[in-house]
């Protein structure tokens, strides 16, 4: 079947030739042949050499998802070995083990698979369709999981923006293996989670922080925690399993904090120490009545564009430098963004501003980043994009 192809601008296919899987609409110059959403179109520079191939996208920024910067067939076999591969990356990262049993099974770009994301729960696997080309293969990709060991089935849900492109996209769904249990229990570091995967954020629980809770619950010990933005309480299962005196976990949904409750069921750990807020956190950092030793700021991204990237920075200084205010002396501050226009220089820079601000003494103790089941490419930086840093407040 012949493609549609795409003629980039004059001096708009660098990024390409250095193998940046992103060409966003403003480099197209023109198209030949039949251009449709969501199927494979091959692009070439303005002097009609070929680049590569990818997902072409009608709506949104970025028009083409390249899947490869060679002349090759893109066929199924192909995504089975891609989606293998990142199977076996996390195998050899060590994270399938009898004391953990979820970790990111595939990271868009980072496994050359752009617009896919899957989460892997103790043999049941939730795909995130972020594009229009990803959306219609889905069947493809469940069968290419299912074939990998211990998976039992693949659940498909769509990002937020694709349900907004298009009216038509269908209501998630199994789409191959088995049911899952309505109460799929994942296993972290040894720590029993319930996972939302049917009506929770995302994939149904946030991956990416496994090695940053690990840390900070170890530095939980005998302190007083609050965790804001708490979800489905993370941090604040690993604070009070490293022998937090007391945590405190806010958020503003309560399903999210009932669902905190059956995991220390779960984990039998006592919910003596521990009380759920359903509230706003930032106004609730101003108004402290706990003399809190740490507090965790894990705020979901508050900019997904680059236009919105002026709002999240003063979002992120009010709410650091709300904390900082209230925080005791010598108290820590574990502070994160997962904007991925906010890089590290700038999310580093407005947390300075938030410490002048304050006019508060503030030590960085530690950099925090993603684990390895969120690989970055070398050429596709705006993968790095969890950032984080514990601060101490003299």
């Amino acid at each position: 079947m012949s493609r549609g192809k795409l003629i980039l601008r004059s001096k708009k296919d660098q990024a390409v030739r250095r193998f940046h899987p992103w060409i966003f609409s403003n480099a197209i110059k023109s198209q030949s042949g039949e251009v449709n959403d969501g199927e494979i179109v091959e692009v070439y520079s303005n002097k009609e050499k070929f680049l590569g191939c990818g997902h072409y996208q009608q709506e949104g920024s970025i028009s083409v998802r390249m899947l490869s910067f060679f002349n090759e067939e893109w066929n199924e076999d192909i995504i089975a070995t891609r989606i293998k591969r990142a199977y076996q990356t996390r195998v050899k990262a060590n994270l399938l083990r009898d004391d953990n049993n979820c970790f990111r099974l595939i990271f868009a770009e980072g496994d050359r698979l752009p617009g896919l994301i899957a989460d892997y729960y103790a043999g049941y696997v939730v795909m995130q369709c972020h594009s229009s080309g990803m959306y219609y293969m889905r069947q493809t990709l469940a069968d290419a999981i299912m074939k990998l060991d211990g998976v039992k089935g693949v659940y498909c849900k769509f990002a937020s923006s694709l349900t907004k492109m298009y009216e038509d996209v269908d209501e998630p769904s199994l789409l191959a293996g088995e049911e899952f249990p309505e109460d799929l229990v994942a296993v972290e570091n040894g720590i029993q989670f319930m996972i939302d995967w049917k009506y929770g954020q995302k994939t149904g629980f946030f991956i990416d922080q496994r090695d940053n809770r690990k840390l900070l619950g170890e530095l939980s010990k005998g302190k007083k925690v609050l965790n804001t933005f708490c979800y489905t309480g993370g941090f604040s299962l690993y604070a009070l399993k490293h022998g937090a005196e007391l945590v405190h976990s806010l958020d503003s949904s309560q399903p999210a904090l009932d669902i905190i409750d059956k995991s220390l069921e779960l984990n039998m750990i006592s919910s003596s120490n521990h009380k759920n807020i359903c509230a706003d956190a930032v106004q609730y950092i101003k108004e402290l009545e706990v003399d809190y030793d740490m507090i965790i700021l894990d705020p979901p991204a508050f900019a997904k564009s680059r236009h919105a990237r002026h709002n999240a920075v003063q979002g992120y200084k009010r709410l650091n430098a709300a904390a900082m205010r209230q925080i005791k002396s010598g108290g820590i501050i574990a502070t994160f963004s997962c904007s991925q226009v906010v890089d590290a220089d700038l999310f580093y820079n407005t947390i300075v501003a938030a410490a002048l601000s304050v006019e508060r003494e503030v030590k960085v103790l530690s950099k925090l980043s993603q684990p390895a089941d969120h690989p970055i490419g070398m050429f596709h930086p705006e993968g790095s994009y969890l950032k984080g840093l514990i601060l101490e407040v003299i």
